[in-house]
């Protein structure tokens, strides 16, 4: 087994977990991060904001005293409101809340109202709707509307046929019918003048140039069924028609009169 075949696979693989996990984390931060603010606009204060879960790595103080961690598995995150009993604010920490004045009572999640209760815990998946729509804007005003316009990749070669058409022209029109994009140019061709060759506008270097070639689908014999008049034609006119070549080829080939006689008739 060569390893060394591995090695591409295991750098994708590695990108890919990376990728995944900043794409969650800062999932995970926009949807904390709106229970945190409401919870504080509605006068709720936070003990702790944590990205991720488990043992804590880094941490700070702020001002207002929430503590702002990241810990050791980045599978999630939370915000632990005072009063909450767990980071996953179920139940009440009685202990915590004991002896607390109104006021004080006030700044607990259990003891906010309802409304403020209700903003708090939907702003993290309100957040998380925002930051999609704010993606999908984003790349739609980055990358525009996609269009697939007709552009020249290559031209095959045909015998006796000149290309007048280069790889990286787009076409512009064909027979003076404008070209409609990629995925609608099988129904477009069957608007076209059944003839060949036709006349092609096309974007060259910046400027429209106008070249005569071959109808979009040419006619061509793609291959011809053994033993028949269209087969014994085509051998005859590679093949000699005297000698003896030409006598073994009628030889092995007892078919190919009957075939001709056919299509005569």
């Amino acid at each position: 087994m060569d390893v060394t075949g591995l090695i591409p696979d295991f750098g994708n693989l590695a990108f890919t977990i990376v990728a995944f996990v900043v794409a969650l984390s800062i999932i995970v931060f926009i949807h904390e991060y709106g229970h945190y603010i409401v919870g504080r606009w509605t006068g709720i204060k936070a003990d702790v904001f944590s990205i991720g879960i488990g043992p804590v790595l880094l941490k700070r103080m702020d001002k207002h005293g929430t503590q702002w961690q990241i810990a050791a598995f980045p599978v999630g995150g939370y915000v632990k409101f005072r009063g909450d009993a767990n980071a996953a604010s179920a139940g009440v920490d009685e202990g915590a809340i004991a002896g607390l004045t109104p006021e004080e009572r006030r700044a607990t999640m259990p003891g906010a109202p309802v409304w403020a209760r209700a903003l708090t815990v939907a702003a993290g998946p309100v957040f998380n709707f925002v930051l999609s729509v704010i993606i999908f804007f984003g790349m739609a005003y980055y990358q525009g509307i996609a269009t697939d316009p007709l552009t020249v990749k290559q031209m095959a070669p045909i015998s006796g046929v000149e290309n007048t058409l280069e790889p990286g022209d787009e076409i512009l029109s064909i027979a003076g019918l404008p070209t409609p994009e990629l995925a609608e140019f099988g129904a477009y061709v069957e608007t076209l003048p059944d003839e060949s060759p036709l006349d092609y506008t096309v974007l060259r270097d910046g400027a429209e140039v106008t070249v005569t070639t071959l109808h979009p689908y040419p006619a061509f014999v793609g291959s011809v069924t053994p033993q028949t008049a269209a087969a014994d034609a085509g051998r005859g006119a590679h093949a000699p028609s005297h000698g003896p070549a030409a006598a073994r080829r009628r030889v092995r080939d007892p078919l190919a009169h009957r075939d001709r006689r056919r299509a005569d008739l």
